[in-house]
């Protein structure tokens, strides 16, 4: 018998788990009734087919519920059983046998495991070939069921199964009559391309095949025998499959087949694998997911992974839950169709995340809309479905693929532009995607005001953020943020908080984009009675100005303000709200729809608070002015979080406390545009961080069980104003510094790391850079931190230590030598052999190693230098230098590799000029200045050749020769480069060559003046206009040291002139005035230049 030869393919003696121990009064029935299965014997007599009915018929009616205590190693093996007792030539045996398998592994929520399902995918494609065809629905239901998550695991059937005559391949074909046969084998083709995560997904030619059966399928016309719901099912489930396939990395392009524009614009994708089993769309950041299955426009959410939905895996002969009095022919019509939209939104979601962001945007166009002309219709867009289509969960899918198009395309946004009013015969690029811009915000404002979906309102809001985040409107028009602004204001008060949650992220990305702008300045001082709202609709109403103040405890402002400002106008309605809701008890108009809000829970819901944290953080970052009226208030708030229980809240009062220092920071910077009088006073600085240092802070820093929050502690500790910091007390100050330095020895190299850049910081501040033993502290402190194996640490340790080094050189150049002589030689030696070591490192850890080594070699006295111990060291020191100039690395490393040698060319006590790494130091600089691709590079290392102060510097004849000579090449070559971004460096690089050549001339000597005469008969024309040009212009953006003021340039070329005239020249020898009339000449033509005429013509002489 066939069951015979289909039984004999199951392993003998197979090793199971052991079987679960069920709960107690659970899976009896089913146990009893498998034991009786097992104890049956193939029997082709009518008596013994009965009672299998029989037996299949009770397991499938036995109540399951919560998995029945029914172990999954025991249903596989009930199914193998049943099979082997059902020949698979016998049709109704057959059709009951495969309605077992997919009530069994549907219901208990099974996958079979791979020894087991060998036998099975035997059984059921032997029944398929063997069976009548009215059969093939329940066995194909049966056969999906099997082979769900489990592809990788069919290998051996896949080619029966999928190959060119595979029995899926035929039964999904157009040729196929019966459109339910179809529809389950194509569903059996959907379960073999999922996977469970972790587990292998099915072979990439497979899922081509699958692929191409899926467009196929829906490109295909309904055909005249076919119902309407029947149609939708089908295109339904196919564009629920096609989201699987294109995640795991598949280039397809396909026509736009009509009608069908979402189902049909895949256009290729990236490789990412696919981790969800369920067919919907993926939720936004910090919003719950809309499912697609159930039915009704509004159902329920609910939660679905790979092994909790068995929506992929149950197919009924209608696939519908309404009966005729639920809903009729035509509410299934209506669903089946949204379903169609869904499925065909989430193949366009996961495409848009696979492929790459320039591809994407080609289509912008096609999904994007634009400004109707006058008399034209609305193109159809996704906002066509976000407006208009019944269904909220097709509306919210199409809203979050809008929002994944728009999430990560500032740079594509940033060509926009619609300052101006653009009369021309073509409408320029920008001007499109400017008006594209201004009819999304049109649609989506429109969309937030009609819409009654909570779900889906959020979903607006945050397309609206993500717009907002990444639009240019500082090269836009004025009022769109406007409108934003005060159409969201009444959402605050929502009855929904992820709704409110929502409104309040919109708004942080108002509050951050482009900031400061002048629009949002004038926003955020509106009083404060503009569009909110305490209803509970959808669509808000106007509400009392001061509704957030109206706490069980009162005021805010009056009950624990230390510094408000008395009798003045409300500056900043933003900030009051959003402490309001961090500080103040909820009110209960808000707090019904509040299913996130801990049980008893007195605040606002923690996903509120944390919002409206952050939003105080943009302010404090973008509109500081604003922010530092409520100083005192925020450091209260500060306070309060920092002291609760939640991590998370503490975590976010740490970070607007490191926003709220590093505002009054850059308030004090010298080039801080703020006026003094308008800066927040010293001593209220003072007050504010002796607040926080007599408050939580030091907890949270020693709050071991958190490293995130002590690692964000400290960002915020080396955020203090060091002007401020001198002025604490003594005590606290000691606090700071014993706490970081404590720190330091963390094993958490997130906390190790903060702690290394806040020592990097402390080690700057004027009131301790001179105390020897802090500094000695904080460097042995460093150079532990430099060991560690963390790259983010020694990356931090690495800056410190050049910011350290920096701190040495201030401190050389102050007059009191004490510094110099008290700190220790050994320290010295061990952080040079660090910065040696560091140097090798990756190039994060060596940009700063270079640096410091740099500074250290200018450093030394002559003390150190003629000390033998430090001759070695030294010498290892500026062959790291070289060879670091010299390697490909980053251009941050190289340039601070020249800009290192510059310092150690700063240093006299040095033999520059007599050793024998002179010679290498120079060559390694020329070879950059003539031939390194990044200008800036350049630049500094022409700088670095102009610093020696004396002749005997530069070395032998040759040497200055070698040195002028490609200084010359370097100048001929400024404007040679293929890279269009150096383009705007030449004028700076031709101004340094300049600079450097003229400070050669002005110290030449006899010896010299010959291969300098040479040069100048060769490019003398080339190099004087180019002088001429930096004597009109001189530096341009680049701090290079280059002189900035027109009598400083000429005086350059004067001192150069006057030098070479007093030179001694040799006898017969006419390098001496050839030069100075070169210099003579060049003078004369700038004086006498009162245009560029003269230039011009010399240029051409």
């Amino acid at each position: 018998m066939a069951a015979v030869q289909v039984a004999g393919s199951l392993p003998g003696g197979q090793q199971r788990q052991a079987p679960r121990e069920p709960p107690p009064e659970q899976g009896n029935g089913f146990r009893c009734l498998s034991a009786r299965l097992r104890a049956l014997r193939p029997d082709d007599s009518s008596s013994a087919r009965t009672e299998i009915h029989l037996l299949f018929d009770q397991l499938i009616s036995e109540n399951y519920s919560e998995g029945g205590g029914v172990a999954p190693e025991d249903v596989s093996t009930l199914l193998v059983q049943a099979c082997r007792l059902v020949p698979p030539n016998q049709n109704h045996l057959v059709s009951k046998v495969s309605q077992l398998i997919h009530h069994l592994l549907n219901r208990l929520q099974v996958i079979v495991d791979e020894q087991n399902l060998d036998f099975l995918l035997a059984y059921t494609i032997s029944a398929i070939q063997q069976c009548s065809s009215w059969t093939h629905v329940e066995v194909l239901q049966a056969l999906a069921a099997l082979v769900y998550c489990n592809g990788s695991k069919c290998q051996k059937y896949l080619p029966d199964l999928l190959g060119k005559s595979g029995l899926l391949m035929k039964l999904s074909d157009s040729s196929q009559s019966d459109p339910e046969v179809r529809r389950a084998a194509v569903h059996c083709m959907a379960n073999l391309c999922l996977s469970v995560p972790g587990q292998p997904y099915l072979e990439e030619p497979y899922q081509n095949i699958c692929f191409q059966a899926f467009l196929t399928t829906l490109q295909s016309p309904k055909s005249s025998d076919m119902d309407d719901i029947t149609f939708c099912m089908n295109r339904k489930k196919k564009s629920k499959v096609k989201p699987k396939k294109t995640q795991q990395g598949e280039d397809e392009e396909e026509e736009e087949p009509s009608g069908e524009r979402e189902a049909a614009s895949v256009t290729g994708s990236g490789r990412a694998n696919l981790r969800e089993g369920s067919p919907q769309c993926p939720p936004s950041a910090g919003v719950q997911s809309l499912p697609f299955n159930g039915s009704g426009a509004a159902g329920k959410e609910r939660a679905s992974s790979p092994l909790s939905s068995s929506s992929w895996k149950r197919v009924s002969s209608s696939e519908s839950d309404y009966s005729d009095a639920e809903g009729g022919m035509q509410s299934k019509m209506r669903s089946y169709q949204a379903k169609v939209r869904q499925g065909a939104l989430a193949c366009f979601l996961s495409t848009i995340k696979s492929i790459e962001k320039k591809v994407l945007y080609g289509y912008w166009s096609a999904f994007v809309p634009d400004t109707p002309e006058l008399g034209s219709p609305q193109s159809v867009s996704l906002m066509t479905l976000t407006l208009k289509d019944p269904s909220p969960k097709t509306r919210a899918c199409a809203l979050q693929v809008l929002s994944a198009i728009l999430e990560g395309s500032k740079q594509f946004l940033s060509v926009a532009e619609d300052t101006s009013d653009h009369r021309r015969a073509f409408t320029p690029f920008s001007v499109m995607i400017a008006s594209s811009i201004r009819e999304l915000h049109r649609c989506l404002l429109l969309a937030l005001v009609a819409e009654s979906s909570s779900q889906t309102l959020t979903q607006i809001i945050k397309c609206l953020a993500n717009l907002v985040s990444n639009s240019p409107y500082n090269r836009l028009k004025l009022s769109l943020l406007t409108k934003v602004w005060n159409q969201i204001k009444p959402y605050l008060r929502h009855k929904d908080v992820n709704v409110r949650v929502s409104s309040l992220t919109l708004l942080g990305a108002v509050v951050s984009t482009h900031a400061p702008l002048p629009e949002v300045q004038l926003l955020l001082q509106q009083p404060c009675s503009s569009g909110l709202s305490n209803s509970n609709s959808a669509t808000p109403h106007l509400s009392p100005a001061d509704w957030w103040k109206k706490g069980s405890s009162g005021p805010f402002l009056e009950e624990t303000s230390v510094s408000s400002p008395k009798g003045s106008s409300e500056p900043c309605w933003l900030i009051r709200l959003c402490i309001s809701i961090v500080v103040l008890p909820k009110e209960d108009s808000c707090s019904g729809g509040d299913a996130a809000s801990a049980a008893g829970s007195t605040y606002e819901p923690s996903p509120m608070r944390l919002e409206a944290l952050q939003v105080l953080a943009h302010l404090a970052r973008g509109y500081f002015s604003m922010a530092q009226v409520y100083l005192m208030e925020l450091g209260e708030v500060i306070c309060k979080c920092m002291g609760e229980a939640d991590p998370s809240i503490q975590l976010h009062g740490a970070k607007l406390l490191e926003e709220v220092g590093t505002g009054l920071i850059q308030q004090y910077k010298r080039d801080s545009s703020v006026a003094p009088d308008q800066r927040v006073p010293v001593t209220l600085v003072v007050m504010f961080w002796t607040m926080m240092l007599n408050g939580p802070l030091p907890r949270a820093l020693q709050n071991s069980e958190h490293p995130t929050l002590q690692a964000s502690a400290c960002d915020a500790l080396s955020s203090i104003l060091p002007e401020a910091f001198s002025s604490l007390p003594s005590d606290r100050q000691i606090l700071c510094i014993t706490l970081l330095l404590g720190l330091n020895d963390s094993k958490n190299r997130l906390v190790k790391a903060a702690t290394s850049r806040a020592l990097g910081v402390y080690v700057l501040f004027p009131c301790l850079r001179q105390d020897v033993i802090f500094v000695a502290d904080t460097a042995n402190a460093i150079l532990m931190s430099l060991q560690d194996k963390s790259l983010n640490v020694r990356a931090k340790a690495a800056w410190s230590l050049g910011n350290l080094t920096d701190t040495l050189i201030v401190n050389m150049e102050t007059p009191d030598p004490s510094f110099q002589e008290e700190f220790s030689g050994l320290l010295l030696l061990k952080m040079l052999r660090s910065a040696i070591e560091a140097s090798k490192d990756k190039d994060k850890v060596k940009s700063n190693a270079v640096r410091a080594l740099g500074n250290l070699l200018h450093f030394l006295q002559p003390s150190h230098i003629q000390k033998p111990r430090f001759a070695e060291i030294i010498e290892e020191s500026l062959q790291a230098l070289i060879s670091t100039v010299l390697t490909e690395a980053a251009m941050k490393v190289r340039w601070n590799a020249c800009y290192a040698l510059g310092n150690v060319f700063k240093n006299p006590a040095l033999p520059l000029g007599t050793a024998p790494w002179t010679s290498q130091a120079y060559n390694a600089l020329t070879s950059v200045v003539t031939s390194c691709k990044n200008f800036k590079v350049r630049i500094r290392s022409a700088t670095a050749l102009s610093i020696p102060g004396k002749r005997e510097h530069y070395g032998s004849v040759d040497q200055y020769a070698q040195i002028w000579n490609a200084l010359v090449t370097a100048l001929q070559k400024s404007e040679d480069t293929t890279d269009f971004l150096e383009f705007k460096y030449c004028a700076s690089l031709r101004t340094q060559i300049c600079q450097a050549l003229i400070h050669l001339l002005s110290l030449a000597s006899t010896s010299d003046l010959p291969s300098i005469k040479e040069t100048l008969e060769l490019n003398g024309d080339m190099i004087q206009s180019y002088i001429l040009q930096f004597l009109k212009s001189g530096a341009e953006g680049d701090d290079t040291g280059a002189p900035h003021s027109p009598q400083e340039r000429d005086q350059m070329v004067k001192t150069a002139l006057e030098h070479i005239s007093s030179v001694q020249a040799l006898t017969g020898d006419t390098a001496k005035r050839a030069i100075m009339g070169f210099l003579e000449d060049t003078l004369t033509i700038y004086f006498d230049s009162g245009s560029q005429v003269a230039l011009i013509g010399l240029t051409h002489r």
